[in-house]
């Protein structure tokens, strides 16, 4: 008889977990991510076109109204009384900065309606860059910025602002002007992290720009302002980006100064614009990244 030997059985395995998702790294992959999601955001401007309409009638009503209620009353210094024209294309880059700037209460109030809503908890469990999602938003936020702008200049020329400079000086303005708006939106993102609702989010990025924008060079010239606040105009971000449109532009006032206290940002105003700009932009997106890590919703 033939012994048969009992085979013995490998004693079963535990399944292997599923591999999770893998963080994507680099800054090819960053910027893809960054794309997809800004993507997003446009398909959904594109799909409540209100936005766009609504964020476009505010800085065409303030065109109209200091153009027409405001510009025979507002003396330009080394202009005569009552020239239209001449605080037409004095007002007209300011009028191109506030709109930029205000673009910062909706980056802030679409954030926080991502973070009521959950969306950005779900964002931050896929293998996607951490700052991808707030890169995006931003990078939405600005080509919607564009269009506006592009809206509001033709109707500057058609209610008579003329530009004296060539093109590419022209777009180089509009270009800063872009600059300060994506600066603007980094601190709107940082707001929108910060508070609960998206209510709370449009206060909060309205309630600085007031002053910001006023207590500067954009509606009438700091000259005739205390001296204080000439100071704080002077030292003023926006100050700067409104005195560089201007001087690419080629609407400088010959009887407007270019600093009333000696002001390096007056005085170099595309160089300062400049640096404003990136520093907001190092500071706030540093800023705004760190708290997306540790925010929940």
């Amino acid at each position: 008889m033939t012994t048969t030997t009992p085979t013995a059985h490998p004693e079963p395995q535990a399944p292997r977990p599923a591999p999770g998702p893998r963080p994507r790294g680099g800054i090819g992959r960053s910027v893809r991510d960054s794309l997809v999601v800004g993507k997003r955001n446009l398909i959904r401007m594109r799909r409540i076109p209100e936005v766009v309409i609504f964020g476009l009638i505010q800085p065409i009503m303030f065109v109209v109204l200091f153009t027409y209620v405001f510009g025979g009353s507002i003396l330009i210094p080394g202009a005569p009384s009552g020239d239209a024209q001449a605080y037409r294309e004095f007002l007209m880059a300011g009028i191109f900065a506030q709109t930029v700037t205000f673009a910062t209460a909706g980056a802030g109030a679409g954030i926080a309606d991502d973070m009521h809503k959950g969306l950005i908890d779900r964002f931050r469990s896929l293998p996607m860059s951490r700052g991808a999602v707030l890169t995006g938003r931003t990078l939405a936020d600005l080509v919607q910025t564009a269009l506006t702008l592009v809206v509001l200049a033709v109707v500057a020329l058609l209610i008579g602002w003329q530009t004296h400079e060539s093109i590419l000086s022209v777009l180089a303005g509009f270009g800063l002007l872009l600059l300060l708006g994506y600066a603007f939106s980094w601190i709107g993102a940082l707001i929108g992290l910060t508070v609960r609702t998206p209510e709370a989010a449009t206060s909060g990025g309205l309630i600085w720009l007031f002053p910001l924008t006023f207590i500067s060079n954009a509606f009438v010239p700091v000259n005739g302002m205390p001296t204080v606040l000439q100071h704080i105009a002077e030292w003023n971000p926006f100050s700067a980006t409104v005195a560089a449109a201007r001087d690419l532009f080629g609407n400088t006032i010959a009887g407007v100064p270019k600093s009333v206290t000696g002001a390096w940002p007056m005085e170099h105003p595309v160089l300062a614009s400049v640096i404003w700009s990136l520093l907001i932009i190092a500071v706030f997106r540093t800023l705004a990244v760190r708290r997306y890590r540790s925010a929940t919703a």
